[in-house]
Order: structure tokens, then C-alpha cells, then sequence
């Protein structure tokens, strides 16, 4: 795997290699970080940008975590979070890509995909749900379908969160019996737990099909979920070329003059102040 140095937007976190980030220096360090996906977000939109984001990984390795850090700040108007489920009995007889395709971005786009084609590199073939021909047909075409993509304009970015076995199990284990993480652990997530070699193996094949010039892949270790989070935002903000758009000084307006328009006396229903 290769290591990325790439330009760096955003002062880099004083945590040591080894060390837990504590809390509020992750929020301080988050908050700057917001403030920059604010700026590309307004650079966006002003130079009709296209912007795609895949990210792909084991289960658990904190996809959903990242990429919750990435949006929250920003609007939904402009970063748009494409979650595909399981392909419908009409779907599955289309070409491969073809229920992908709809959700590229147009200009002035940002698309983030949680798991995307790559599907089929991942769980499909692993669990069985293509042929080996089919995956294998899929990771000599994919290079190709993104050499199209780019080479229309669309700023391709392609992150692989690599989590340990001994955290993976740690955070599995956590979703069983929380009211809040249950909806997170599939059927699907228990049988694909046991297949941990049969997964690195089919990441190794799609690393060595797919990780090109114009479609590399990055890859993020994990295991602590703060730095990730933190050093991949930094990251994408410093392969995607932006400066800060410009802005007028916004000024609100007077209100209108208090009194001028008395309500009726209506039985609202209010909600109870529990808290």
C-alpha cells in the first residue's frame, strides 16, 4: 500500500503516534477542519465543480463515522450521501454500473459514496453473490468506467479504511447489545465476520486491478476513530484545488415595527417541557 503525502490544508493534530486524541482538541481540531469544507463547499458551487467520494472498508471500520464528520456542517443540497441498498430483482439484470451512474454529481456537486460499485470486488464475491467471472470481468472494466468518469471532469477520490481485526470485533461486539448501534449489525455483517482472509485477499485483487493514475486508491488506518476522521477530511481537502469564494458582508434588515400586527388569540398546542 502506498502512502500518500499529498498537500495538507488545516494544522496538523499535536497528538503523538500511539496517543488518544482527547476530546476537545478533536472538536478544536473538527471545528477548523468545518470551517474549510464550508469554503470548498461555496468553491463548489461557484466553479461547478464535480466531486465524487467513495469509501469503502471491512464492516467497522468507521465509514459511517467519517463521513457524518464530513457532512455535518455542510448543506445536503451540496454534499450529497449515496447509500444504495441491495439491488432489486429489475436492477440486477441492468449492466453493473448502471444503478450507480444516476448519482455521479452534475456541477456544483459533492457525492459521497458509503460502499459503491466496488461491491462487487467486496461482498459480493466474497459472499457469493456474483460469479467469479463476473468479478473478475468487473475489475478489468472498472478502470476504464473511471478513466470516463474523470476524464468528463469529475474529481475522483477513492479512501479505504483498514481496521483491525482485534478493533473490529471490539466494535461488532459493541453494536449487540446498544439500543443505539443494533440497526448497524446485518445478517449479513455476522456471516461476513468469519471471512477475514477471504476479504483481504479480495481487497488485495481490487488494489491491484483498480489502484490507478487517474483513480488511486488512499488508504486510512482506522483504529482510532477520531484521527481517521481527522486526517482524511484534512486529506480530501488537499486534493481538491479550492480558494475562498467571494462573499458579501450580509447585514440583516430592520424588522418591522413591533405591534403593527396583533395575533389572534389561538389555543396552540404545545408540547410538554419535559426537560
Amino acid at each position: 500500500m502506498k502512502v500518500e503525502k499529498g498537500e495538507e490544508k488545516g494544522k496538523k493534530n499535536t497528538a503523538k503516534a500511539g496517543e488518544k486524541l482527547k476530546t476537545k482538541e478533536y472538536e478544536k481540531e473538527l471545528a477548523k477542519l468545518h470551517v474549510e469544507l464550508v469554503k470548498l463547499q461555496e468553491w463548489v458551487k461557484l466553479k461547478g465543480l464535480k466531486v465524487c467520494i467513495i469509501f469503502e472498508g471491512r464492516d467497522g471500520a468507521g465509514k459511517g463515522g467519517v463521513i457524518k464528520a464530513i457532512t455535518e456542517r455542510v448543506s445536503p443540497r451540496v454534499f450529497r450521501v449515496v447509500a444504495l441498498p441491495a439491488p432489486t430483482e429489475r436492477e440486477k439484470t441492468q449492466m453493473y454500473p448502471q444503478r450507480y451512474m444516476p448519482h455521479l454529481p452534475a456541477a456544483g456537486e459533492v457525492v459521497i459514496f458509503d460502499r459503491s460499485w466496488y461491491n462487487r470486488a467486496g461482498v459480493e464475491r466474497v459472499m457469493g453473490f456474483c460469479t467469479e467471472k463476473e468479478a473478475k470481468r468487473f475489475l478489468q472494466v472498472t478502470p476504464l468506467f473511471e478513466q470516463l468518469a474523470v476524464e468528463s471532469g469529475i474529481i475522483l477520490l477513492k479512501y479505504w479504511l483498514e481496521v483491525s481485526p482485534e478493533e473490529q470485533t471490539r466494535r461488532l461486539e459493541g453494536r449487540i447489545n446498544d439500543g443505539r448501534k443494533i440497526w448497524k449489525l446485518s445478517p449479513m455483517d455476522v456471516k461476513s465476520y468469519s471471512r477475514w482472509d477471504d476479504y483481504t485477499k479480495a481487497r488485495d485483487e481490487m488494489f491491484a486491478a483498480t489502484d490507478t493514475a487517474w483513480a488511486p486508491w488512499y488508504v486510512a488506518k482506522s483504529d482510532d476513530k477520531k484521527k481517521v476522521r481527522l486526517n482524511i477530511i484534512t486529506h480530501l481537502l488537499g486534493r481538491i484545488p479550492y480558494k475562498e469564494a467571494p462573499r458579501k458582508k450580509v447585514v440583516l434588515p430592520k424588522r418591522q415595527k413591533e405591534g403593527a400586527y396583533k395575533s389572534p388569540d389561538y389555543p396552540f398546542t404545545y408540547i410538554p417541557d419535559i426537560y
